[in-house]
């Protein structure tokens, strides 16, 4: 869950393993996987921070396999 904020300063918390896209048009707007649309005041790049911390903490990045050196790309 990452904690945003709505344009008049009001904050809410988001599940961000629902968000699909993230734009600024210049608002930056959350488009969740079911639809929905939010319109956040942080710019899109602490977004993309905040879905990566959160990411992080419950264990959904890590450590790259790496190919093997004979395997045909």
């Amino acid at each position: 869950m990452i904690k945003v904020s709505r344009l008049n300063g009001k904050p809410f918390i988001l599940n961000a393993i629902y968000i699909e896209t993230i734009e600024s048009f210049p608002d930056t707007t959350i488009t969740l996987t079911n639809g929905r649309k939010y319109v956040v005041k942080e710019d899109e790049a602490c977004v993309t921070e905040l879905v990566h911390q959160f990411y992080h903490s419950i264990g959904l990045t890590g450590v790259q396999m790496g190919r093997d050196e004979n395997e045909e790309i």
